[in-house]
């Protein structure tokens, strides 16, 4: 493998996910970490990139991401928790526990709708129960309705706050570092794309490949 693996360092921002979302948006404007995901892995076959990027920061209790997406289509179908959310306008963020070796895979769609799971690997995995996920605060610019629109461009913010607690992480004694990638996805929309932040190399789109994560630094 020839590319660098990315590193990005993310800022210590107290109390940030007590704050609103367009609180949150400004905060987080002038002092969090900020990326692209723009790494198209399978350009022979979905070669299409929406405008992606995320905004990233940690308060003493959580690690807090915003996702802004600029593309064609608008798709969610997916209205309840742990349902297909990758087949709609979807970002996601997965991370590996430092400390079992399983990884956390939270991915949400444009209206908030969450898949969470701890897993070995892609099946060998089980999701979140409600009482964590009602832990996760999720922030949505979408109404909360079902959307299937194709050819047309939109422009939308999520952001997800989660709990050092529930990826493994002790909030008040950080490892230094730990891996993690982020995505952008829309498997049933007019025009599909796997899009990541770290290139993942392997013939056909899988995002289940702990050994493509970049590096977080805390």
């Amino acid at each position: 493998m020839t590319d660098t693996m990315k590193s990005l360092k993310i800022p210590y921002i107290p109390e940030l996910e007590k704050a609103g979302f367009a609180e949150m948006d400004r905060i987080m404007e002038t002092n969090a970490a900020k990326a692209y995901i723009d790494t198209v892995d399978w350009p022979d076959e979905y070669p299409y990139m929406p405008d992606a990027s995320f905004s990233i920061a940690r308060s003493d209790t959580h690690i807090i991401i915003m996702y802004r997406v600029r593309g064609i289509d608008l798709r969610a179908k997916a209205m309840e928790d742990n349902g297909h959310v990758w087949e709609d306008s979807c970002c996601e963020f997965f991370v590996a526990d430092p400390e079992d070796g399983t990884y956390y895979n939270f991915e949400m769609n444009c209206i908030g709708t969450l898949l969470a799971a701890k897993r070995k690997s892609r099946e060998d995995s089980a999701f979140l129960p409600e009482e964590k996920r009602a832990q996760i605060i999720r922030h949505t610019s979408l109404e909360k309705k079902e959307y299937d629109i194709s050819g047309e461009i939109f422009c939308w913010q999520s952001a997800i706050c989660i709990p050092f607690s529930i990826i493994g992480i002790d909030g008040r004694n950080l490892p230094a570092k730990i891996r993690a990638n982020f995505y952008k996805c829309a498997d049933g929309s007019a025009h599909p794309h796997f899009v990541s932040w770290n290139p993942v190399r392997t013939p056909a789109p899988d995002f289940h490949r702990p050994e493509f994560f970049g590096e977080l630094e805390f």
